[in-house]
C-alpha cells in the first residue's frame, strides 16, 4: 500500500493539480485515438463509375488481381479503401 502525504497544499491546489492530471491524460488518449471508419462496399457498376472504366475491364483487373473483390451469395462487393489503395502514383 503506497502512502500519499500533502503537505502545504491548499484544497483548491490539489483540485487543480488532479484536474491538470487528467487534462494530460485525456490529451493523450486523443493523440492516439483514431476513430474506426466503417468500410464502405461498393458494386461492380459504382468501381466502374468511380474509376471511368468499363464493367468488363473491372473484371479483368479483377482477375488478374490489381482488385481484390468480396461476395455474399451472388453479389460482388469491393472495399472502397482498397480500390483508391490500387491506384499508384505516376511519374
Amino acid at each position: 500500500m503506497s502512502l500519499i502525504q500533502f503537505i502545504q497544499l491548499t484544497p483548491e491546489e490539489l483540485q487543480n493539480e488532479i484536474i491538470q492530471g487528467v487534462k494530460k491524460e485525456l490529451d493523450q488518449i486523443k493523440k492516439d485515438f483514431q476513430p474506426k471508419n466503417p468500410t464502405q462496399y461498393l458494386t461492380r457498376s459504382e468501381v466502374a463509375d468511380m474509376l471511368k472504366i468499363d464493367l468488363s475491364t473491372v473484371h479483368n483487373w479483377t482477375k488478374r488481381g490489381k482488385l481484390v473483390s468480396y461476395g455474399i451469395g451472388s453479389r460482388v462487393y469491393y472495399k472502397r479503401a482498397e480500390v483508391e489503395a490500387a491506384l499508384i502514383k505516376l511519374k
